[in-house]
């Protein structure tokens, strides 16, 4: 009997310490960071001894949506100021915590044996080196490196010649792969996802002033209870990341929302 309530302690016990544990900490990213933010990662782990945190990358859209829609997270970390300012508008995450991180921009890629060349300038003429393939695109309408391409595509006068040639991705990793596998003869990506795939190369980096500045702002979320949460966004501002970050191609802001 002393044993069989020893054992059932034993159990009770267990149970509760395991029930004490903090869940995982949960961020919710980009698809566009996924090198550099999986690097951060480990870096954490190793530093800290803690548990490496649980990477969810898709579209900034579609994680805002996401979130809005009661998915648990700690952290949220947008390819654009929009979808940033639409969590923040549902009250979805701390405004003390925002930060803008970084910033990026956006090239035109092809195959790495692609013959391809490319004008640049006003009067951008891709209808013709897309021919009957396909310009492959994170969605134009939802995802920000759509979003940001588009904007780039019309300001150079180009976007006409191609916007019935386009080969709409769910996320901007989707996009590249569509050219790194060969299925697109053209694409528009971050310069940081040209750089992360030696089977694709970059035939030309839009202009700065060609569209919106590509800016990737960070918080914490509303309903995040993990206490390593703020912790972690304290430490993606730190100089580790910072050299991960850089090495993928970001430029590190690391300015609060407040900052004037």
């Amino acid at each position: 009997m002393a044993m069989a309530l020893a054992a059932a302690f034993g159990l009770a016990s267990g149970s509760s310490q395991a029930l004490a544990q903090p869940k995982e900490l949960v961020i919710f990213a980009a698809a566009s960071l996924k090198n550099a933010l999986d690097e951060a990662a480990a870096g954490w782990a190793r530093e800290t001894g803690k548990p490496a945190p649980k990477m969810s990358y898709a579209a900034s859209s579609a994680l805002a949506k996401q979130l809005e829609a009661g998915a648990p997270a700690d952290l949220f970390l947008s390819a654009d100021l929009d979808w940033m300012d639409h969590a923040a508008g549902k009250g979805l995450i701390r405004p003390d915590t925002r930060v803008t991180l970084l910033a990026n921009r956006i090239a035109l890629i092809a195959p790495s044996d692609s013959t391809a060349t490319i004008a640049k300038g006003p009067g951008l003429d891709l209808a013709a080196v897309v021919g009957q393939g396909r310009l492959a695109m994170a969605n134009v309408d939802s995802v920000p490196a759509g979003k940001y391409g588009k904007a780039a595509l019309e300001k150079l006068g180009a976007w006409d010649g191609v916007k019935d040639k386009l080969a709409q991705a769910d996320n901007v990793r989707a996009a590249l792969l569509l050219v790194s596998r060969g299925e697109a003869p053209l694409g528009i990506v971050y310069t940081t996802d040209a750089a992360a795939d030696p089977k694709v190369k970059v035939l030309a980096t839009f202009p700065p002033d060609s569209h919106p500045p590509i800016l990737y702002p960070v918080a914490v979320t509303r309903d995040s209870t993990h206490p390593d949460a703020v912790a972690f966004l304290a430490y993606l501002r730190g100089a580790g990341p910072k050299a991960a970050f850089e090495k993928q191609g970001f430029t590190v802001l690391n300015k609060a929302a407040n900052a004037t």
